[in-house]
C-alpha cells in the first residue's frame, strides 16, 4: 500500500493548480492538474471513486504529493505540459520528442539539394516534413517521391566524387547534378515541384507539368515532352487514389482520434490538406492513468510547434487549451469534420486490435542499424558474402539475402568459385562479388546493403568492385571479430562501412542481428563446401577402381549418385548401367573388399 497518509489531504488547498506524486526516492511519477486540488487528489485514495485500472499501481508508490497553485485553469494546462515534458513521469503518457520520430528532409540550402529519411531534427537545416511515426510510411513516401521526382539520391561525398553518371540516370530516376547533365533552374524547377507536392499542393504540380509539356511539345522536344506525361500520369495515378474527405475545405486540418480498453490506450493523428487526407501518423500508450480528455489534451499540448489551421477532435476541451495551441479546437457534430474524426477513431480501434506485429519491431530494429552505421539507404534487402575452402581445395561461396529482416531462401545463392587461384580468399570474394553484382545490376534487383565476412581489407576488395561495376547507391559493410576481446564466451565485434569504423556492445541487438545475418552465410557456405568435397572424393574413390574409365565413371555416379551404392549394388543393378560389363563388376568386387591402404 501506499506510504501516503490520506488524511493529510484536508490540509491541501481548493484552488487550481498541478499536483506531481512522488516515490520514496523524490522522483516525480504522476503529474496532473485540477480545478480543485483537495477534492481531486481524493478521488484517488476514496474506494471506488477512481476505477481506472493503473491507480492502485500508482497509488502503491505514492510517498509524497507536491502541489502548485496557480491563477486559472488555463496556466494549470501549461504548467502541467512543462512538468511533464520535464520529469517525464511514468506513469504519464509521455509524447517523447526524441529518435523515435521520423521525418523527411529537403537539405534546400545545398547546392543540389535531395530528399532523405532523417531521425531527429538537432541541428540540422533544411525543410522538414512529419514527423511520421509509420516508418514504413515514411519510407512509402520517400519511395513515391524518387519515382516521381528525379533529384540526387547519393551522399554528399559520392557527388563530389563521381565522374559519370550512376546507374539511376539510365532508369531515369536522377537527373546527374554530379556530372552536369542537368541545369541549376532544371534542377530547382524539380525540387520545388517536389517540395508543393509535400505539401499536397497536387493541384499546382500537375498545372505546371502540364503547362511544361505543351511547351517542350510546342519546340518539338518530343522525348522531353513524353518523359513529362509520364509523370503525369504517375503523379495522377496516385493523387486519384487519395481519399478525398473534405470536398468543401481547402484548410489545413488534423483530425485525431483514440480507442482505448482499460489503460492501454492507441491515438490516430490524421493530416487533411485541401481536401484530401495526405498522411497519418499513430501513437499507442500504456500505463496510461489520466482519463481519455486528459490524455488528448496532453498530447495537443506536447505535439504541436506549429499548428495547422484547425484541429478536429472527439471530445470538447477547454477554450484555454485553443488559446495555448494558437488554433481552432472542433468537436464537430455532423458534416465532412465529423467524418474525419470518425476516420481517426476507426483507423484508431483497428490499429489497436491487430495483434502484436514482429514486422514493426524488425522494422524499428532496421531503422536504428540504418542510423547506427550512417546508411544512406533504408537496409530492406541484405545480401552477405562468404567463403569457404580446405587448404584452399574446393573452394565456394555462399550470399545469404534477408528482406525486411528475415532469411530469404529464393534470394540466396550458392557458387563455385571459377576463376581464382587456390587459397586466394581475396581473389575468390572479388570473383562472387563480380558475378552476383553484375547479374543484380543486369536485372535492375541491387540491394540495399551489401556486408562480408571480415575487416577492411575485405571490405576494400567489396568497394573496388562496387567501383568497377560503377554501383553507387548500395551501402557496403565488413564485419569481423575484434582481436584479444572476449569476455565470458562473447566475442566482441566491430563494423567498418566506407566512411567509418563502429564498434557495437556484445549485447546490442543490431550486432545480434548482423551475427544472424554474417552466421547464416557462414553455414551455408561450410554446408556447400563440404558437399561439393565429399561428391570429388567419392568421385576420386572411383577413380582407382582398374578397368573403369571417365565416361563408366561418370554413368555409375549418376546412377546410383554415391561410391557406397556403387560397392552395395547387385550384379543384375550394375549390369543395368550403359557400357559396364561382367569384368567391370568383378573389378569392382575386388576393389571394394580390398582394404585400404
Amino acid at each position: 500500500m501506499s506510504s501516503f497518509d490520506p488524511t493529510l489531504l484536508d490540509r491541501y488547498t481548493q484552488e487550481a493548480g498541478v499536483y506531481l506524486m512522488k516515490n520514496g526516492k523524490g522522483s516525480v511519477i504522476y503529474v496532473g492538474k485540477a480545478k480543485n486540488l483537495k477534492n481531486r487528489l481524493k478521488q484517488y485514495f476514496a474506494r471506488g471513486r477512481d476505477g481506472r485500472p493503473m491507480v492502485p499501481f500508482l497509488l502503491q508508490e505514492v510517498a509524497h504529493i507536491d502541489v502548485i497553485v496557480v491563477s486559472s485553469e488555463k496556466e494549470a494546462l501549461l504548467l502541467e505540459n512543462t512538468l511533464i515534458k520535464k520529469h517525464q513521469p511514468k506513469f504519464n503518457a509521455l509524447l517523447k520528442d526524441d529518435k523515435t520520430f521520423i521525418s523527411l528532409m529537403v537539405n534546400a540550402k545545398h547546392a543540389w539539394p535531395r530528399l532523405q529519411l532523417v531521425r531527429a531534427k538537432g541541428k540540422q537545416e533544411g525543410l522538414f516534413f512529419g514527423p511520421y511515426t509509420s516508418a514504413y510510411a515514411a519510407r512509402q513516401t520517400l519511395d513515391l517521391m524518387h519515382r516521381l521526382f528525379p533529384l540526387r539520391q547519393c551522399s554528399d561525398e559520392e557527388l563530389k566524387r563521381r565522374v559519370r553518371p550512376c546507374l539511376l540516370y539510365g532508369m531515369k530516376r536522377c537527373v546527374a547534378p554530379c556530372v552536369g547533365l542537368t541545369s541549376k533552374a532544371e534542377y530547382t524547377k524539380i525540387l520545388e515541384g517536389a517540395v508543393d507536392f509535400l505539401k499536397g499542393h497536387d493541384n499546382t504540380v500537375v498545372e505546371q507539368l502540364k503547362k511544361e509539356m505543351q511547351e517542350a511539345s510546342a519546340r518539338l522536344e518530343f522525348e522531353r515532352a513524353a518523359s513529362l506525361l509520364t509523370l503525369l500520369r504517375q503523379i495522377e495515378q496516385v493523387v486519384a487514389s487519395k481519399t478525398v474527405v473534405a470536398k468543401a475545405s481547402g484548410k489545413a486540418i488534423d483530425a485525431i482520434g483514440l480507442y482505448r480498453e482499460g489503460y492501454e490506450v492507441m491515438l490516430v493523428h490524421l493530416f487533411f490538406r485541401e481536401g484530401k487526407l495526405v498522411g497519418s501518423e499513430h501513437y499507442p500508450f500504456s500505463d496510461v492513468v489520466e482519463t481519455t480528455v486528459e490524455l488528448l489534451s496532453s498530447f495537443i499540448l506536447q505535439f504541436y510547434k506549429k499548428p495547422p489551421q484547425e484541429i478536429v477532435i472527439p471530445y470538447s476541451l477547454p477554450q484555454e487549451l485553443a488559446e495555448i495551441v494558437g488554433c481552432p479546437l472542433t468537436s464537430p457534430q455532423k458534416g465532412d469534420k465529423k467524418e474525419m474524426v470518425a476516420l481517426a477513431e476507426k483507423n484508431a480501434e483497428a490499429l489497436f486490435k491487430q495483434e502484436k506485429n514482429d514486422a514493426a519491431l524488425t522494422e524499428k530494429m532496421l531503422l536504428n542499424l540504418q542510423e547506427a552505421l550512417s546508411l544512406s539507404r533504408y537496409p530492406e534487402q541484405i545480401e552477405c558474402f562468404d567463403i569457404s575452402h580446405s587448404s584452399g581445395s574446393d573452394t565456394v561461396a555462399s550470399m545469404v539475402a534477408f528482406t525486411d529482416g528475415k532469411y530469404d531462401k529464393k534470394r540466396s545463392r550458392l557458387f563455385k568459385i571459377k576463376t581464382a587461384s587456390p587459397g586466394d580468399d581475396y581473389g575468390a570474394i572479388r570473383e562472387v562479388l563480380t558475378r552476383r553484382l553484375t547479374r543484380a545490376k543486369e536485372e535492375n534487383v541491387l540491394p540495399d546493403l551489401v556486408m562480408v565476412d571480415g575487416g577492411k581489407a575485405h571490405l576494400a576488395v567489396l568497394e573496388n568492385v562496387a567501383k568497377a561495376l560503377d554501383i553507387a547507391t548500395v551501402d557496403l559493410i565488413s564485419i569481423a571479430k575484434e582481436k584479444g576481446k572476449h569476455t565470458k564466451g562473447l566475442t566482441q565485434e566491430i563494423v567498418f562501412t566506407t566512411s567509418r569504423t563502429v564498434p557495437l556492445s556484445r549485447n546490442s541487438p543490431l550486432l545480434f542481428l548482423l551475427q544472424k545475418i554474417r552466421d547464416e552465410t557462414h553455414r551455408r557456405a561450410i554446408g556447400f563446401h563440404r558437399k561439393r568435397r565429399e561428391k570429388r572424393m567419392v568421385s576420386s574413390l572411383i577413380e582407382e577402381i582398374p578397368g573403369i574409365g571417365v565416361i563408366k565413371r561418370k554413368r555409375l555416379l549418376s546412377h546410383f549418385g554415391s561410391a557406397e551404392r556403387v560397392s552395395r549394388a547387385s550384379d543384375t543393378d550394375l549390369l543395368a548401367v550403359k557400357g559396364v560389363t561382367k569384368k567391370d563388376i568383378t573389378s569392382i568386387r575386388q576393389f571394394f573388399q580390398e582394404p585400404l591402404p
